[in-house]
C-alpha cells in the first residue's frame, strides 16, 4: 500500500506540471514544423532515470537509507545531464538551419528548387525553406506583374481592365508549395496520432508493471519484465503533456519491482556488469570523437551516444558517478571544441560582413549607369562581374545582417542588368526600324531593276545604295540575306544596263584611259621624289570618283593602280613605316568598295582579320607564357631574346590588322 501511495504522490506532484507541459506544448503548425518533438525536451530527465533504478539495487536491510542517498544523487544528476541534453537539442537544432541564402536565384532557380524540396523526404526542411523562398518568388512575381501593369496601361488600355495570368513558372511553384504544405500537414498530422498510440502503449506497458509488482507470486520471469522495459525503450514519442508524469510512474514502478523482487538482486547485478562493460565502451567511443576531424559528425554521433547511454540501464552504483563523469568530460570536451569553432565562425562572418557592405556601396554607382554606345555597357558589365568574383569569394555573413546585405548587393546588381537589358531591347527596337527601311528600299530597287530609263535608273540605284549605307545595322540574322536581295536587285538592273547600252563600253574604255593618266601621273611624281603627300591623295581621290572599266582589264589596271601608289609612298623620306602602312591598308579598303559585291567582300575580309588576330593573339599569349619557364642561363636567355623578338613582331603586325579591322568595319 505505501508502494501504490508512491505512486499516486508523484501523479499528484506531476498535475501541476502536466499542466504546464500542455500549454508549454501547444504550438503553432509552424512552430512544429521548425522545433523538434515536445517529448525531446522531456529526454534529458529520461537520460538520467534510466539509471534511476539504481536508488533501489541496494540491500534490503540497508532499503530506507541507501534510498534517500541515491535520490539525492540522482537529483543532482538530473541537473548535469539536463544541461548536457539540453546542449546536444540546441546542436541539432541549429545544424538543421545552416542553410544557403536564396536571395540572389533567379525565378527558374526557385522553381527547381521548390519543385526537389517536394520530392524530397525531409519535410521539415522542406516546408521551412520553402516558406523562406515564398516571399522571394512572390516579389519576382509581383514585379512581373507590375512590369505588366505598366506595359498595359502604357499601351493605352485602363487598369481596370487588366488581368494578369499567371505564367506556366508560377503555376508549377504554387503547385509544389500547396505539395509541400498539405504533405507537411499530413506528417505532423500522423506524428500526432503515432503519439497518441505511443501513449497507449506505454500506459498498458505501465499496467503490465503494476500486476507485475503487485502480484504475490515470487517467480515471475526476470526476462519478462526485461522484455517490457526493451518494449518501452523502443516506442517512440508521446504527447508532452504526458511525458513526465509516464516517465515518474515507469521509473516508481522498476523502483518497487527491484525491492520487492530481492531475489533477482544477483541477476540485476550482472545486469548491470553488463552495462558497465557498454557505458565504458560508450566513454571510449566518446573520448575518440574529441580528435575528430569532421566537428559536425563527431557531434552527431555523440547525440546518438547520449540515446544509447541513456537507454542502457543501471550500473553499479559505486561506479556510476565516475562513469557518468567520464563520459560527461569527453561530450564537454568535444562541446568546446564546437564552442571554439563556432566563436572563431562568428568572428570570420563580422570580418565577410565588413567587405560585402564595402562591395555593396562600390556596386551603387552602376545603378544610375547609362550609355548608348554597347562598348562602354561591355565595359562596365565587366567591371561588376569583377564585383561579384569579389564577392561570391568572402564566404557566408551574419544571418542577422545577411538579408540587409545581400538585398543591397543584388538589388543593384539586378538593376543594372535590367537597365543594360533595356538598351539592348532599345537597340534591338533601332535594327528592326533600320530593318523595315531597308525593306523598303529592297522595293523601290525591285521596282527599278526592270527601268528602260538607264541614267535615271542608274542614279536612282546609286542614291538607294547611298541612302542602304546611311540606314544602319540590321538584325544580324537578316544581315545577309537582306543585302543579298537588296544587291541581287541592282546587279540584275546594272547588267542590263552594261549588255543594252554599247556606248557604255565606249565610256569604260574613257575610263581606263582616264585611271592610266593618273597611273602615269602618281609614277612620274615618284620617279621625281616629292614629298607631297595632300598631291597623292588628290589623284587617289580622282581615281575613285572615275567609273567601271573594261572587264578584262580590271586587275591589270588595279595592280598598276596598287604598284605606283606603293613607289610613290616609297619615295617619300619623311613619311613613317606606320603612315605608309595607313595609307596601303585605305587601298585595299578602297578597292574592295569599288569591286562588285563589295559589302559580300569587305565582310568576308573582316572575318578573315578576325581569325588572323585571334590567332596572333593566342600565339603571343603562349609564347609569354612559355618565358616564365626559362631559368637564368645563357641558353634560357638566348631563347627568351627568340621569344621577345617573336613577340615583338606579332605584337606590330596585330596593330596592322587591327588598324585594317577598323577601316573594313568602318566601310561596311
Amino acid at each position: 500500500m505505501d508502494k501504490e501511495k508512491d505512486i499516486k504522490e508523484v501523479d499528484n506532484t506531476t498535475n501541476t506540471d502536466q499542466e504546464q507541459n500542455e500549454n508549454n506544448d501547444v504550438s503553432t503548425e509552424q512552430e512544429q514544423a521548425g522545433q523538434s518533438e515536445p517529448e525531446t525536451e522531456n529526454s534529458v530527465s529520461d537520460e538520467v532515470n534510466s539509471d534511476s533504478t539504481e536508488t533501489s539495487d541496494i540491500e534490503p536491510t540497508e532499503k530506507t537509507e541507501a534510498t534517500d542517498q541515491a535520490k539525492t544523487k540522482q537529483g543532482e544528476q538530473l541537473n548535469s545531464e539536463e544541461d548536457l541534453a539540453e546542449k546536444d537539442h540546441d546542436d541539432e537544432h541549429d545544424d538543421d538551419h545552416h542553410d544557403e541564402d536564396y536571395s540572389n536565384y533567379s525565378k527558374e532557380e526557385l522553381v527547381e528548387l521548390i519543385k526537389a524540396l517536394a520530392k524530397g523526404d525531409n519535410l521539415q526542411k522542406a516546408d521551412r525553406v520553402a516558406k523562406e523562398i515564398k516571399p522571394l518568388y512572390d516579389e519576382i512575381r509581383n514585379h512581373e506583374r507590375q512590369q505588366a501593369l505598366e506595359k498595359f496601361v502604357a499601351d493605352g488600355a485602363e487598369e481596370s481592365d487588366f488581368d494578369y495570368k499567371p505564367t506556366e513558372l508560377d503555376n508549377r511553384f504554387d503547385a509544389n508549395y500547396k505539395l509541400i504544405r498539405d504533405r507537411r500537414q499530413q506528417d505532423l498530422k500522423s506524428r500526432e496520432q503515432q503519439k497518441e498510440t505511443n501513449l497507449k502503449r506505454k500506459q498498458d506497458i505501465l499496467e503490465k508493471l503494476r500486476e507485475f509488482v503487485d502480484s504475490e507470486e515470487t517467480n515471475i520471469s526476470f526476462e519478462a519484465f526485461k522484455e517490457l522495459q526493451n518494449e518501452w525503450k523502443d516506442i517512440g514519442t508521446v504527447p508532452g503533456a504526458y511525458a513526465k508524469t509516464l516517465w515518474a510512474n515507469y521509473n516508481a514502478l522498476i523502483d518497487r519491482f527491484y525491492d520487492n523482487r530481492s531475489i533477482y538482486f544477483e541477476l540485476k547485478e550482472l545486469d548491470r556488469r553488463k552495462n558497465l562493460d557498454s557505458k565504458i565502451e560508450l566513454c571510449e567511443r566518446a573520448e575518440k570523437l574529441i580528435e575528430f576531424e569532421n566537428l559536425k559528425d563527431a557531434i552527431k554521433e555523440l547525440n546518438e551516444l547520449h540515446h544509447e547511454f541513456k537507454h542502457i540501464g543501471p550500473v553499479p552504483k559505486d561506479e556510476q558517478e565516475a562513469l557518468w563523469q567520464r563520459f560527461k568530460g569527453a561530450s564537454d570536451a568535444i562541446y568546446a571544441r564546437r564552442k571554439e569553432f563556432v566563436d572563431q565562425l562568428k568572428v570570420e562572418l563580422e570580418e565577410n560582413l565588413v567587405v560585402k557592405a564595402k562591395l555593396a556601396d562600390e556596386v551603387q554607382e552602376f545603378v544610375d549607369f547609362d550609355s548608348d554606345r554597347i562598348k562602354e555597357w561591355n565595359a562596365k558589365t565587366k567591371d561588376i562581374l569583377e564585383i561579384q568574383k569579389r564577392w561570391e569569394a568572402t564566404g557566408g555573413l551574419p544571418r542577422a545582417k545577411a538579408k540587409e546585405v545581400n538585398k543591397k548587393f543584388w538589388g543593384t546588381f539586378k538593376t543594372f542588368f535590367n537597365n543594360k537589358s533595356a538598351f539592348f531591347k532599345r537597340l534591338d527596337a533601332q535594327r528592326e526600324g533600320n530593318l523595315e527601311k531597308k525593306k523598303e528600299l529592297i522595293a523601290k530597287a525591285q521596282e527599278l531593276k526592270e527601268s528602260n530609263e538607264w541614267q535615271k535608273a542608274a542614279d536612282q540605284f546609286k542614291q538607294l545604295q547611298r541612302d542602304w549605307k546611311e540606314i544602319g545595322p540590321v538584325p544580324e540574322k537578316y544581315r545577309e540575306s537582306v543585302y543579298k536581295e537588296f544587291k541581287e536587285a541592282a546587279d540584275h538592273f546594272f547588267e542590263r544596263k552594261r549588255s543594252n547600252n554599247s556606248e557604255l563600253e565606249k565610256d569604260y574604255e574613257d575610263n581606263l584611259k582616264k585611271k592610266e593618266e593618273i597611273c602615269d601621273k602618281i609614277e612620274a611624281l615618284a620617279n621625281g621624289e616629292t614629298e607631297d603627300l595632300d598631291t597623292l591623295r588628290g589623284l587617289q581621290d580622282q581615281y575613285m570618283e572615275i567609273g567601271f572599266v573594261p572587264r578584262k582589264s580590271i586587275t591589270k589596271i588595279k595592280n598598276r593602280y596598287t604598284e605606283v601608289v606603293d613607289k610613290y609612298l616609297n619615295s617619300i623620306k619623311g613619311l613613317s613605316k606606320e603612315e605608309k602602312t595607313e595609307i596601303k591598308l585605305e587601298n585595299q579598303v578602297n578597292k574592295l568598295l569599288n569591286s562588285p559585291n563589295a559589302d559580300q567582300k569587305l565582310y568576308r575580309k573582316e572575318q578573315t582579320l578576325r581569325k588572323q588576330i585571334g590567332k596572333i593573339e593566342n600565339d603571343i599569349a603562349v609564347w609569354k607564357n612559355n618565358l616564365e619557364f626559362f631559368a637564368s642561363s645563357k641558353t634560357a636567355d638566348k631563347l627568351k631574346d627568340e621569344f621577345n623578338a617573336k613577340i615583338k613582331a606579332a605584337t606590330d603586325e596585330l596593330k596592322v590588322l587591327k588598324k585594317e579591322l577598323r577601316m573594313v568595319r568602318t566601310a561596311n
